[in-house]
């Protein structure tokens, strides 16, 4: 445990788990809703604001957010107003980003090492002034779900009777997908674009598979994205191996052992 005596280390950690708790947060809601890949969606549009921020030298985060969330407004907007399935739409504004971040990269003169560390991760060089901004982030997501947790779980579950009620199902729609867009860009540092829809997903997909109500599948996805982080530091730290493949792979473990172990106690009960 000496390893987290370090301070880039202790940065690592907290950012993580920050992280792990805005994934959770978010991540039952989009599979519940069966909107799950968003998160590889606005990935892909990060791209493009990570290298607008590369190119005129002002922080990736900043330039990503405020475009990750455009965008992510427009594909609700999109939906609603065009009547195109969302994955149509995801599609759509995905594609825009990716090709856009190539475009700058390249007029940039290359793939800069910066540019990389946005796509696969780079937990172990997460500054100060980003653990901050983690933080932020991570509060403004879970202050917003406190106050408008019923109305989230209405559209979740029952969104045409939302609709009935008079319950601006759009707004809410569009907070979501803002939250999501957040959660994207705090994770884009931490296990990269390329992998923060995993961790966005697999946690959550796990705590599902035993979790015997909401508030309990919450926590369980919270502690599967937790150990995950954590565990992955260690072998990350001891094994020389990137940290961000070694968070999701044990993510991975994690929703494997659980689903296996709900698989054995159905087959359990019915033979019993």
């Amino acid at each position: 445990m000496g390893i987290f005596s370090y301070h880039f280390m202790q940065r690592a950690l907290w950012s993580g788990i920050l992280l792990s708790i805005a994934c959770a947060m978010l991540g039952i809601f989009l599979i519940l809703r069966r909107e799950a890949m968003i998160g590889h969606g606005l990935s892909h549009i990060a791209f493009g604001g990570v290298a607008i921020g590369l190119f005129f030298h002002v922080l990736p985060m900043v330039t990503s957010l405020l475009v990750v969330s455009v965008a992510a407004l427009g594909i609700v907007k999109i939906k609603e107003k065009a009547g195109v399935y969302e994955d149509t739409a995801i599609g759509i504004f995905s594609s825009i980003g990716m090709a856009a971040g190539i475009i700058i990269a390249s007029l940039a003169g290359s793939f800069n090492v910066d540019l990389m560390s946005y796509l696969f991760g780079n937990i172990l060089a997460i500054s100060s002034l980003e653990l901050w901004i983690s933080l932020a982030l991570t509060m403004t997501i879970f202050i917003s779900i406190v106050l408008f947790y019923r109305e989230l779980m209405f559209i979740t579950f029952d969104p045409e009777s939302a609709k009935a009620s008079g319950m601006k199902v759009s707004r809410l729609e569009s907070l979501l997908a803002i939250l999501t867009a957040v959660t994207v860009v705090l994770g884009m540092k931490i296990v990269g674009l390329l992998l923060v829809t995993a961790l966005l997903v697999i946690p959550s997909a796990a705590g599902l598979q035993v979790g015997k109500s909401f508030g309990q599948t919450l926590l369980l996805s919270i502690l599967v994205a937790s150990l995950s982080v954590f565990l992955g530091l260690i072998f990350s730290f001891y094994g020389n191996i990137p940290a961000s493949g070694a968070i999701i792979l044990i993510a991975s473990l994690f929703f494997l052992s659980l689903f296996l172990f709900r698989i054995l106690k159905i087959k359990y009960s019915l033979s019993g």
